[in-house]
């Protein structure tokens, strides 16, 4: 499908939306949300832009929703208050965006979801309008604009539009790259369960450290707390390890326990940061 068709799609689309109460198009600061909002605007219809802060986003992600006079929603807890009290969210729990970004504002959304981003997205996504439910039991009916968009198309309307993205998306010439993200700092989905983040900004990965330490003193009795007993092994095993065997491995040493990882000293060489608690 051509972009111009895709681009007259997404404002039928939009136009669909009964326009009965207020519409949420969920904004994350990212380029698909750059797209949709570029389209509402087209379509003409009656919408509030809503940023629901994660408080762990890139720096500039924030800014940029003011410059585009994006609605700022504030956390009932940030993720590092979650992490205290709920420890390291991972691939397989990650009950952060629950209380982040996966809740009710107004009955009818607008999202940036497009089936090209990965296969889960591709088999889970069929059609471009569908209802979501909500811790709850909230239910939203969401609408997918670009939903059958490539990496291409979005480069392309970007450009044609002149639309300026956030300051993850350029190098240091000012180029756009298309393939870069914008997502909550150290996200375990990422392919590096967020390594390449936390080297990036390293205080992020010492504040995780932090809030851990503080989970397990708080939380003693949790399976966490018992298996990992520090937060130094929890935090290495959340970044470095796809299994509780290669973790215990590793810090056992198996065979050779005096071989065994020093996960402190190993975190801090790696990120170069000091982790003392």
């Amino acid at each position: 499908m051509a972009l111009n068709r895709k681009i007259d799609f997404a404002i039928k689309l939009l136009q669909n939306i009964p326009q009965d109460g207020p519409v949420e198009l969920s904004y994350s600061g990212g380029k698909d949300s750059d797209v949709c909002l570029e389209l509402a605007k087209m379509s003409g219809i009656k919408f509030e832009a809503i940023y629901k802060n994660t408080s762990i986003d890139p720096p500039g992600t924030i800014a940029h929703c003011r410059e585009n006079g994006v609605t700022i929603l504030q956390p009932k807890k940030t993720f590092f208050q979650i992490v205290e009290q709920n420890s390291i969210p991972t691939r397989w729990s990650r009950f952060c965006c629950k209380y982040l970004k996966e809740y009710k504002v107004y009955e009818r959304a607008i999202q940036g979801i497009r089936r090209s981003e990965s296969t889960k997205r591709a088999a889970r996504y069929k059609e471009p309008e569908y209802c979501r439910t909500y811790a709850g039991k909230e239910k939203v009916r969401i609408y997918l604009p670009i939903l059958e968009w490539e990496n291409e198309d979005v480069a392309a309307f970007i450009r044609d539009r002149n639309i300026k993205c956030a300051p993850v998306y350029y190098d240091e010439k000012g180029i756009f790259h298309v393939e870069r993200r914008l997502g909550c700092i150290g996200c375990p989905l990422q392919s590096d369960n967020g390594k390449a983040d936390f080297k990036r900004y390293p205080g992020m990965l010492r504040q995780m450290v932090r809030s851990m330490d503080k989970y397990i003193k708080t939380h003693p009795d949790t399976r966490a707390a018992i298996v990992f007993q520090n937060a130094y092994n929890a935090v290495y095993k959340r970044l470095f390890c796809n299994t509780m065997e290669d973790y215990e491995i590793v810090t056992g040493g198996g065979l050779f326990p005096e071989l065994k990882t020093d996960t402190k000293k190993f975190l801090e060489n790696y990120f170069c940061i000091d982790l003392t608690i």
